[in-house]
């Protein structure tokens, strides 16, 4: 009888999963499709399903293939990074401010980028190589300092944050020494947009994100076995110390690949984790939930950054900082809630 409660309720887990996984992506997929015809220029969705197949008008091509399509496209690109990214972080370290945007991984990247274009001249491609780059030093600084004298969940996050106060500083810097349209250009690294995104730009972080995806489906399972504790892992045999740190390097990596795509859009890898284990509510990494609810989170705040404010148009990030910052704050008041309880 026991076998059968257990056969019962992993069935139950896995239909709530699929029909949370269902619905977000009927919803990512409305707003994917709202992007698409909503605008100053509406497209009928017949006109939109011909351009989509090739048979649009020239004004509809130019309209839905050069200007709506990308920003549709790199919004769930960089939404399933960062969430990836953020998941993976809070499940590896049981924190959730173990997020890439709260212990300074994309700031790391955002500092690359910004002096690249500031002190550097450069552009395009070459800026998102240098925040690629930048993202994985700081990871590597943060984890190196973090583990000297025994790794912890609550060192990690502490040294985290520490460097994001350092790379802030260091932007307020480049920013104060830089002429004004100049700073204006780096902007991009310090809010996340994804107006002006070109098609190569997706080309790359597509194909970022397609090469460690299937790196993420092949350590999903041993996550889960690390969750319950490194004697736990060990004893099941899981190579607890390479499996973390191929973990961390596929994080960091996604976290890198979306910021390098459109910069360092705030909260969603810290909220995208929570939210959707939330919804599936039967525990677990929830790694597919977490990816929708970052599709759905940054296609809904472009939208909202784009048609809810009036005639006033903003960065994507402005509107996921809204959205992240109360979570943050409801959280640290929850923490210290619990503490007095105790």
């Amino acid at each position: 009888m026991s076998a059968s409660i257990v056969r019962d309720t992993r069935l139950a887990k896995r239909r709530r999963e699929l029909m949370v996984c269902a619905v977000l992506a009927a919803i990512a997929l409305a707003l994917a499709l709202l992007g698409l015809v909503v605008g100053a220029y509406t497209v009928a969705l017949p006109d939109l399903l011909a351009t989509l197949v090739g048979q649009g008008s020239a004004k509809d091509n130019f309209i839905v293939l050069q200007l709506r399509l990308p920003r549709v496209t790199i919004a769930i690109v960089v939404g399933i990074a960062f969430a990836l990214s953020g998941a993976l972080f809070q499940a590896l370290f049981s924190n959730p401010l173990a997020s890439p945007d709260i212990i300074g991984i994309t700031t790391g990247a955002s500092s690359a980028a910004v002096a690249a274009i500031l002190i550097l001249g450069l552009s395009g491609l070459t800026v998102s190589l240098f925040a690629f780059v930048g993202a994985l030093a700081v990871a590597t600084a943060i984890y190196l300092l973090s583990s000297s004298g025994g790794a912890s969940s609550y060192r990690f996050v502490l040294v985290g944050i520490a460097f994001a106060f350092l790379l802030h500083g260091v932007l307020g810097y480049l920013l104060t020494r830089a002429d004004v349209r100049d700073a204006q250009g780096a902007l991009v690294w310090l809010v996340g947009s994804l107006s002006g995104t070109r098609w190569v730009d997706i080309a790359v972080a597509g194909a970022g994100v397609a090469v460690l995806l299937p790196v993420v489906a092949l350590l999903a399972p041993r996550l889960r076995v690390l969750q319950l504790g490194d004697s736990s892992a060990s004893g099941l045999g899981v190579r607890v110390a390479p499996v973390r740190l191929g973990l961390l390097t596929v994080a960091v990596a996604l976290a890198a690949v979306g910021t390098a795509a459109v910069g360092p859009i705030a909260f969603v890898a810290f909220v995208c984790g929570p939210i959707a284990r939330r919804l599936l509510r039967t525990g677990g990494t929830g790694l597919v939930a977490s990816a929708l609810v970052g599709v759905v989170l940054v296609l809904g705040s472009d939208f909202a950054a784009q048609h809810l404010l009036g005639d006033t148009q903003v960065p994507v990030g402005i509107i996921t900082g809204a959205v992240g910052a109360p979570y943050l704050l409801w959280l640290l008041a929850r923490a210290n809630r619990t503490r007095g309880d105790s």
